[in-house]
């Protein structure tokens, strides 16, 4: 055997191996929409999708230089739902439901950090360091609150979420109040506006820096949610109880506990990406920070490769899902696509994941694959 086939070999098996993966799913997917992007970029507009360029978006004589690409704003806009697809990814796996809260978290995260920063009627303005962490304090608290129903009073994740899904709005706005001059009464569902330049960095970018901070922020926090994943028990903790949280309780794994923790981060990651959305448009708009970003969340974790019944999860799929959903959503703005079409073009995706996960579909697969499998057989045979 030449050493060419020894290598044809090997090449085969690790193509064999990588679509047998968890990753084969999201990364095909991925390629998929940014080849589709480019194309669409090319015929559209004339421009190369991977182009990256440094621009100056300094005002009045100001002197500022960014990076500047459609690749640069995918990242930058998928900051937020990359740490959502964080937090989210624990709770699916652990209680095999899903977070729908996340969109709502994020608006009384950014309502509360945006209040105590303080506006021109407020009397107070709070350091920016402490009004963002009381802020993402809220959000935890908001996890803590889905997590006791589910994980203590075992309601359905669903259902448990659904109330801050709903209400969550309503506290965003109630923080984000204003007093009527003259009346003594308060006018709710305004937008608050802020006006601190240290503020603004965290959803735009670092004195002398060409990189959108947000692009550092989720880096830094998957960073950091790998490594606990990865050097503590957290992990397999996980995976057990979304497997079988009964078989769990019997080998010492506090399952409620565990669920519950997953709960709390993925309340902290609604609270960092809320954040980072009220710093992005220097304000916090209770009615639109947020929104439905908790479906994009759950499909980023199903793109991921990730079952929605629990159990094994890839931290990594996810993020690459919510990439490849952020290059997807771009892409359809840029072709015209209008904000409420958008969710019509996702269905499709999800139809799509739902059909490549069905077991019926697999077995399909499977048949096929040993029927041409059993037909090659046929053939060696009767050539022999």
């Amino acid at each position: 055997m030449s050493k060419s086939d020894t290598k044809k070999i090997n090449f085969g098996d690790l193509v064999k191996k990588f679509f047998k993966s968890s990753l084969a799913l999201p990364i095909c997917a991925l390629i998929i929409v940014i080849i589709l992007s480019a194309i669409v970029t090319k015929i559209k507009y004339g421009a190369n999708f991977f182009s990256i360029n440094i621009k100056n978006v300094g005002l009045e004589g100001e002197t500022k230089y960014v990076l500047y690409g459609y690749i640069i704003d995918i990242l930058n806009r998928a900051s937020e739902l990359v740490i959502l697809a964080v937090g989210m990814t624990l709770v699916v796996a652990a209680s095999k439901g899903t977070d729908i809260s996340v969109g709502s978290v994020m608006a009384i995260a950014a309502a509360i950090t945006v209040r105590l920063l303080g506006e021109s009627y407020d009397s107070y303005a709070m350091l920016p360091f402490f009004a963002i962490l009381l802020g993402i304090l809220g959000a935890v608290a908001c996890g803590a609150f889905n997590g006791l129903l589910v994980a203590k009073f075992k309601i359905q994740p669903m259902v448990a979420t659904l109330i801050l899904y709903t209400a969550g709005r309503g506290i965003a706005q109630l923080i984000s109040s204003r007093p009527i001059e003259g009346t003594g009464k308060y006018a709710t569902g305004v937008i608050l506006y802020i006006r601190k330049e240290s503020f603004r960095w965290i959803g735009g970018f670092l004195p002398h820096n060409i990189i959108p901070t947000p692009i550092y922020i989720a880096v830094v926090f998957v960073i950091i949610a790998s490594l606990f994943l990865r050097f503590t028990a957290f992990s397999t903790y996980v995976k057990t109880v979304g497997i079988n949280d009964r078989a769990g309780r019997l080998v010492g794994i506090n399952s409620v506990l565990v669920i519950f923790s997953t709960y709390v981060i993925s309340g902290l990651c609604s609270g960092v990406a809320g954040v980072i959305s009220a710093s992005r448009i220097y304000s916090s708009d209770a009615n639109n920070i947020g929104l439905n970003l908790e479906l994009d969340a759950i499909l980023a974790v199903a793109l991921g490769g990730n079952s929605l019944g629990g159990g094994k999860f890839n931290l990594l799929g996810s993020i690459i899902g919510a990439i490849t959903i952020q290059a997807l959503t771009t892409s359809l703005y840029a072709i015209g696509v209008p904000a409420n079409q958008l969710p019509v073009y996702k269905a499709i995706v999800v139809i799509l994941i739902v059909l490549f996960q069905s077991p019926v579909f697999k077995a399909a697969l499977n048949r096929a694959k040993n029927r041409r499998l059993s037909k090659k057989n046929q053939s060696a045979v009767v050539h022999a």
